[in-house]
């Protein structure tokens, strides 16, 4: 179905975004997707989002030239329409104002403080539009001692604990292979833009949420941060092994990696009748999850050998065969070539200018509104004109 023959279930929700980089891109693309109108503010003076100029790769042109369309930026910017806007000058100031008096939805992400100065914080707008539900997000929130620190991605996870459980045990904290406390954090905002948006409807009252970068990192240490709240342990890091369950871990096989995950103590027999160690399961050691993890060191010393004599389709053939949990572990190029990402539609094509681009599909799902792809990731400035020119300028 084309996407003008669709509604999404945001369809005439109008955002204001003087978001940048990842955690506010995320949200308001996430929005954009669903149906909902969004205007992305970008700086002339800098040449736009920060990310236009975050690469290789970057699209280029038909002659070959470089664009500022880079693969980051269109991660996170598509059903998006780009207006070039200083917000440091008198004009610029008041095109913001009379956005957000016709908007929805206001996502920023300067400074604790520093749209103040431009007469755009919340407390300003807030007296145009009493409705404007106003999300701000910051490294570290709008209050408490840090709040005026810069955050980013890679600051928050360190700040946040999530590198002190990421990694080799006898090697350095690691980060997470992309700037999850970023992404974490647009989902953290898109929930609550939501939430705010539905009090909004009910009451006519709009709102400020302040969402800081480390606030999203420490919600989602779940099980390990709950882990050192009731213990009062520090976690250690393992690898990709788990820290409750075990064996739960990647393993190497004759030709590659699989992912086993033994969730029970009925299949991890079943994982030992597979690898031929039938008698693993009687030995106290290893009878029970409690007990695997008091002896996790000597499990392994068992298992990985086992599992290195074997190719890995015949680990996975096996043990999908005898319901054990397994998985391989893929590169990009398989998962972006398999047939069940084709089949979820999760790698789209969108014709952007100056030409088509594959970017990753949304994973929702609506039975009844689905998610449309309407804009292409915007050129810089490429729609101010259009829409500063118009009635009502979120109309798409």
């Amino acid at each position: 179905m084309a996407a003008s023959e669709v509604k999404g279930p945001l369809d005439g929700v109008k955002v204001l975004d003087l978001s940048r980089i990842l955690a506010g891109p995320t949200a308001t693309q996430l929005l954009g997707d669903l149906g909902a109108s969004v205007l992305k503010i970008e700086n002339p003076v800098t040449g736009g989002d920060d990310t236009r100029q975050w690469g290789p790769p970057y699209v280029t042109d038909a002659d070959g030239a470089q664009t500022d369309l880079s693969a980051y930026f269109m991660s996170a910017n598509r059903n998006k329409r780009s207006v070039a806007v200083d917000i440091a000058t008198p004009e610029g100031q008041q095109i913001i104002r009379d956005l957000a008096a016709q908007a929805d939805l206001f996502i920023e992400n300067f400074k604790p403080g520093g749209l103040a100065k431009y007469g755009l914080d919340y407390d300003s707008l807030s007296q145009i539009n009493p409705a404007l539900v106003y999300c701000s997000i910051s490294g570290f929130g709008q209050t408490g001692p840090n709040r005026d620190k810069p955050g980013y991605d890679l600051m928050a996870q360190g700040y946040g604990g999530i590198m002190s459980l990421t990694g080799d045990p006898d090697g350095a904290p690691m980060k997470v292979g992309v700037g999850i406390a970023d992404v974490m954090c647009g989902m953290y905002a898109t929930v609550g833009l939501l939430a705010a948006l539905r009090h909004r409807d009910q009451t006519g009252e709009g709102q400020q949420i302040d969402l800081s970068l480390v606030d999203a990192q420490v919600a989602w240490l779940i099980n390990e941060g709950v882990n050192h709240l009731t213990s009062g342990k520090v976690p250690q890091r393992r690898g990709n092994a788990h820290p409750n369950i075990v064996p739960y871990d990647t393993y190497p096989c004759a030709d590659g990696h699989v992912i086993v995950a033994v969730g029970n103590d009925s299949q991890f027999i079943r994982f030992c009748d597979f690898l031929d160690l039938p008698h693993l399961p009687d030995d106290p050691r290893f009878a029970t999850n409690p007990a695997r993890l008091e002896h996790r060191v000597d499990l392994d010393a068992v298992l990985r050998p086992a599992l290195m004599q074997r190719p890995m389709v015949d680990v996975i053939a096996g043990l999908e065969a005898r319901k054990v949990p397994v998985g391989p572990v893929q590169r990009l190029d398989q998962v972006f070539g398999s047939d069940q990402v084709d089949a979820r539609e999760m790698q789209i094509a969108m014709q952007a200018d100056p030409g088509p681009v594959r970017l990753i599909g949304n994973p929702l799902n609506f039975s009844r509104t689905p998610v449309t792809y309407r804009h292409a990731p915007p050129r810089f400035g490429a729609d101010t004109q259009t829409v500063l020119s118009a009635k009502d300028a979120f109309e798409e």
